[in-house]
C-alpha cells in the first residue's frame, strides 16, 4: 500500500534548466501560477531540502533561485529536478477537491466491488483529469474522473468499466 497522505511530498514544478547567470533556474510548473510554490519556504530539489529565496512567474512557467545555488552551472545542474513539498505543508482541501498524488495508488473497482486494477497517474490535457488504470493483466486505460465514471468513494475509485478502452 503508499504511504499515507501526509507522508508523501508532491510535485509542485520541475527544472527546466539555468535562467541567467546568478543561479536561478526555469521552472515547468505542475499547477496554474507560481502561488502555491510562493507559500513555501522550504522545498525538496532532488530529494535534497533547500529554502526557496524568491519565484515568480516567467510566460507559461516561473523563475526561482534557491539558497545555496550560485552560479549557472549550479542552476543547470538541477535541470529535470522536480521541487516538491511535504504533502502536510499544502492547504487543506474544500469538500470535493483532491491532489492528483493522493489518487495515485488507490483501487479501482466496479460497482460490485470486482477489482480492476490502479489508479498509477493522473493527466490533465485541458478538458478535465484523467485517471489511468493499470489493469490486472497489466495494460493501461484512461478513463474520464467524472461522477458517474470514476467515483472517489471509501479510498478506493469505483468505475463503469464501460469507459475503458
Amino acid at each position: 500500500m503508499s504511504p499515507a497522505a501526509s507522508e508523501k511530498r508532491i510535485a509542485l514544478a520541475a527544472v527546466a534548466g539555468a535562467h541567467g547567470i546568478k543561479g536561478e533556474v526555469r521552472l515547468k510548473l505542475f499547477s496554474d501560477s507560481v502561488e502555491s510554490l510562493a507559500r513555501q519556504k522550504m522545498v525538496f530539489a532532488g530529494g535534497v531540502e533547500r529554502r526557496l529565496l524568491f519565484v515568480r512567474e516567467a510566460g507559461k512557467g516561473g523563475v526561482a533561485r534557491f539558497e545555496g545555488v550560485d552560479d549557472r552551472s549550479a542552476a543547470e545542474a538541477l535541470r529535470g529536478t522536480l521541487i516538491e513539498v511535504d504533502r502536510s505543508a499544502l492547504p487543506p482541501l474544500e469538500e470535493g477537491e483532491y491532489y492528483h498524488a493522493d489518487l495515485i495508488g488507490l483501487p479501482a473497482a466496479d460497482a460490485e466491488g470486482a477489482e480492476i486494477g490502479t489508479v498509477v497517474a493522473v493527466e490533465n490535457y485541458g478538458a478535465g483529469d484523467l485517471l489511468e488504470i493499470e489493469l490486472a493483466d497489466g495494460k493501461r486505460s484512461l478513463i474520464p474522473y467524472r461522477a458517474g465514471i470514476a467515483d472517489l468513494k471509501d479510498r478506493r475509485i469505483v468505475l463503469d468499466p464501460a469507459f475503458l478502452a
